[in-house]
């Protein structure tokens, strides 16, 4: 067992710590006595009170650059400038990230790592909150892509915002006025904006199926020739499974069939209401068959006299002679 006294302190100048301590043992009982010795602080109280000129190095480290001359061009680092993450609540993190290693992956230099590269400029990619967060870390603390990477998206994408994510996932419903491939695009918008959601590829086909109308949901399982939760089948593979396989395949071809139907029926819109271009009044135009509308049933009671009277085969009958609907401007004469 050891026993502490210390000695009450002598003048700042000459501070000496006194310790004595009683070290026991079975065969020897000895008496240590230590000295430790400080030195008191000289410097004047403007001079503790100036800025350190220290400690201001980056948070990221570079590795060494063997190449001779390289330089970061000009354009470069205007390209990673133009879409700068600013930390916003709506800025997402990981698409940041997809979009850098983009510009990134076709960076070739002679004697240069490309880690160095994207860590050289990966700092001119941030801006207000993002850019005060990397100032914040502490001198010389990451060192490779990884590190930076996670400390990035941890920071600005919490637990907090990955449940909510998850829950908009799980609680996705298809809008009244959303298309089946169009539910089908927003699903995975959902998905895209949380990566790490961890929900089985069965899970999501599930969950997609359950948010659909039921017409949706009818047409889904006539593709798939039955009931296309029944179809599906458990499985640990961290692979998807053929099961897995074969419904994506039935909803994308859905998908497809979906658009294909949607651009016929457009198609078809266009092709009936096509406008005459031809000296005519605002209530004439050319039918599909290309016979001209009546314009007495256009018209009506707003003929003059009111009568619907329209003299069919006057050559001295001008459009000028009729009347149109309230607040309707006059044809041209």
């Amino acid at each position: 067992m050891a026993y502490f006294h210390f000695y009450p302190p002598r003048p700042p100048d000459q501070c000496l710590l006194l310790v004595k301590s009683y070290l026991l043992t079975p065969e020897l009982r000895t008496f240590v006595e230590t000295s430790v010795a400080t030195m008191a602080d000289t410097r004047t109280m403007l001079e503790l009170l100036q800025a350190p000129t220290e400690g201001y190095g980056d948070a990221v480290v570079i590795p060494a650059i063997l190449a001779e001359n390289f330089e970061l061009k000009v354009g470069l680092l205007t390209l990673v400038t133009s879409r700068q993450f600013h930390g916003f609540e709506r800025d997402d993190p990981h698409s940041h990230i997809r979009w850098f290693n983009k510009i990134t992956s076709t960076l070739k230099y002679k004697n240069v790592p490309h880690e160095a590269i994207k860590l050289m400029l990966f700092p001119f990619s941030f801006e207000g909150a993002a850019h005060i967060w990397l100032e914040k870390e502490p001198p010389r603390s990451i060192h490779t892509w990884e590190d930076l990477v996670s400390k990035f998206v941890n920071h600005f994408f919490p637990p907090s915002k990955t449940i909510n994510l998850k829950n908009d996932i799980t609680n996705s419903q298809q809008r009244f006025d959303e298309s089946f491939g169009e539910a089908w695009d927003h699903f995975k918008d959902l998905l895209h904006k949380c990566p790490h959601h961890g929900f089985s590829d069965l899970h999501q086909i599930d969950t997609f199926y359950n948010a659909l109308k039921q017409s949706d949901q009818d047409s889904l399982n006539a593709a798939a020739g039955g009931n296309l939760l029944n179809l599906s089948t458990t499985t640990s593979s961290p692979s998807p499974s053929s099961d897995v396989t074969a419904l994506t395949e039935i909803i994308n071809e859905l998908v497809l069939m979906n658009k294909a139907a949607q651009q016929a029926t457009v198609k078809a819109i266009e092709e009936t209401y096509v406008i005459c271009g031809g000296p005519h009044p605002y209530y004439e135009y050319l039918a599909t068959g290309g016979n001209t509308f009546d314009a007495c049933a256009a018209v009506g009671t707003y003929n003059q006299g009111g009568n619907g009277y329209c003299p069919q085969g006057d050559p001295n009958y001008r459009a000028s002679n009729q009347m149109g609907p309230p607040d309707f401007p006059p044809p041209n004469v």
